[in-house]
């Protein structure tokens, strides 16, 4: 009693708040702040998942930093175009960008490796690559031209495969076949004997809707749903072959990174982190929920695709990961890497994770 008599004592007087020591008045003080940045994003504002990802990394740098970072988010179109926010960092037009690396193969091919590669690495085992296993001192080389500074900031888990307006029942019916589809699965796609077509989220239930593609990819249960996918296309493919573990980025100009003080930089680094570490948590708590609302709500047609079909697209990955690799001595460096991470990581899953799940069932 006497000791809870003491906290409530410390509490009441403005020395401690839970387990924080606070200096009486700090809290009520009102931090102008030293930093105004803009974050321009890929994604639609306020989106489930994805664009509340953005807003949760700029309030974490907002509070981390205790008020000295301002980060203000902006949508895909309210500052510039989706698939222009990495110019925009690099130029300075805005201090952080939030998106996908695979939308930047333009600049340079290697970046695809470090958001997703079919049936490459799973989110803990991206993870594991870019913190433990050389992957982020790679993307830092990859974007250095440009003068950024990457970092992940969350990942989706393993997607699905897709919403389609007809039936896959076999490599044949990918043939035609025009779909969203970005990154390195686009290209599979296009060997597979389909079109690849690129397209911001926001664009992709009006183009499913009325007939411009056939089919698409996004993410999975937790944000299609949330799109409304399941009112533009009736079936709903699994598993996410093309996206296993996809990283989101936050990048930010290297110039204002490094004039902030070091504890400021530290912040901002450590932030996406913590930001990358709740993302993939919140989808892992979510996708089944949603999941099950479009199957027994609205009546999805939920289909695993059929075994050819998945031995055939795992083929054609095989290739074109391996091409795109040979293709300059930077994204050789990087697949190299990547491949040996992968080979090492699978050989222990297969007697830790992959055992325990099948164990498990």
């Amino acid at each position: 009693m006497k000791r809870r008599e003491f906290i409530k004592k410390l509490g009441g007087s403005g020395l401690v708040a839970g387990s924080t020591l606070v200096a009486p008045g700090l809290a009520q003080a009102k931090v102008t702040p030293e930093y105004k940045w803009k974050m321009v994003t890929t994604w639609p504002k306020n989106f489930p998942g994805l664009g509340t990802g953005a807003n949760y990394l700029a309030n974490l740098i907002n509070e981390m930093s205790g008020g000295r970072i301002q980060v203000k988010v902006y949508g895909a179109k309210e500052l510039v175009p989706a698939f222009e926010i990495f110019d925009a960092v690099s130029r300075g037009v805005a201090e952080l960008g939030h998106g996908a690396a695979y939308y930047w193969k333009g600049k340079s091919e290697a970046a695809q490796f470090f958001a997703a590669v079919p049936f490459g690495l799973t989110a803990q085992e991206m993870n594991a690559w870019l913190y433990h296993g050389g992957g982020m001192e790679l993307w830092h080389e990859v974007y250095e031209p440009f003068g950024l500074v990457p970092m992940a900031a969350g990942n989706t888990g393993v997607q699905m495969g897709g919403w389609f307006n007809k039936e896959i029942n076999s490599v044949a019916d990918l043939k035609g076949l025009k779909m969203r589809i970005p990154g390195l699965g686009g290209e599979v796609l296009r060997r597979a004997g389909g079109t690849p077509v690129s397209l911001p989220g926001g664009e992709i239930f009006t183009s499913l809707q009325s007939g411009a593609i056939d089919a698409s990819e996004f993410v999975g249960p937790y944000n299609d749903l949330a799109f409304g996918l399941y009112k533009a296309a009736k079936h709903y493919y699994y598993p996410g072959w093309h996206e296993p573990g996809t990283t989101l980025e936050c990048f930010v100009n290297k110039k204002v990174l490094e004039s902030l003080p070091k504890d400021l930089q530290s912040i901002v680094i450590n932030a996406s982190r913590v930001a990358n570490l709740d993302m993939l948590s919140e989808y892992t708590a979510q996708n089944n929920q949603a999941l099950d609302t479009l199957v027994n709500k609205h009546k999805v047609d939920l289909r695993r695709y059929p075994d050819d079909v998945l031995k055939k697209l795992k083929a054609l990955s095989d290739e074109v990961v391996a091409e795109v690799g040979a293709k300059d001595k930077t994204s050789k460096k990087v697949f190299e890497s990547f491949r040996n991470f992968r080979d090492q990581a699978t050989k222990w899953h297969n007697v830790s994770e992959r055992a325990y799940l099948n164990a498990r069932v």
